[in-house]
């Protein structure tokens, strides 16, 4: 059944996430979350990956880790502003790194859930955007001494990138930013359009 399999990857990846949290070396829990997502997508029926591309599939590609895309952010108040996609999302706070200001969101819908999606300008990005947070489907660094772990090195394209049956929300405006971000993972050169 394809919802018992949603069901298993969820599960994976909420696990991955908390062990990425108890793994103290950020690069080593940064290669362990690369090591699982290649496994996920080789060979997990939920991949993003149409099934035809999974057994040529050879890792997914990143950018190398930099320890300077990592910060430890307050979340300030932002004044509430809805932003309707496929889903409705609700600026609730706003954050400072990379030298600007990245609004952050909650989901509304069943659970809710903090999500922060950007968009950069680097020709070697998905031009929708990448996700950095998204604790509905568990992608969440923690905290540090109380502030919000951001690591761009673990921003990751949305699934629609990688097949058109996946409907995702895109970067917000706010969140498209004119700098690239040589972080996370890039967009691969044979998806993308001439």
């Amino acid at each position: 059944m394809d919802e018992l399999d949603l069901l298993d990857w969820r599960r994976r990846v909420f696990e991955l996430y908390a062990d990425v949290r108890r793994t103290r070396d950020a690069e080593a829990g940064w290669r362990l979350w690369r090591d699982t997502r290649d496994e996920l997508f080789a060979s997990h029926p939920q991949s993003p990956l149409p099934p035809e591309e999974r057994a040529g599939f050879a890792g997914l590609p990143y950018f190398d880790y930099d320890p300077a895309l990592r910060f430890a952010v307050d979340v300030e108040p932002a004044e509430p502003h809805r932003l309707e996609q496929p889903y409705a999302f609700t600026r609730f706070g706003r954050i400072h790194a990379l030298g600007t200001a990245l609004d952050v969101y909650s989901l509304e819908s069943y659970g809710t859930g903090v999500y922060l999606c950007f968009a950069d300008a680097s020709p070697d990005t998905y031009g929708g955007g990448r996700y950095v947070l998204d604790t509905v489907k568990g992608s969440d660094l923690g905290t540090d001494g109380g502030r919000l772990v951001v690591d761009f090195n673990f921003a990751y394209n949305p699934s629609c990138s990688y097949d058109p049956r996946w409907v995702c929300p895109l970067a917000p405006p706010g969140n498209r930013l004119a700098a690239p971000v040589r972080g996370g993972e890039r967009y691969p050169a044979s998806a993308r359009k001439p």
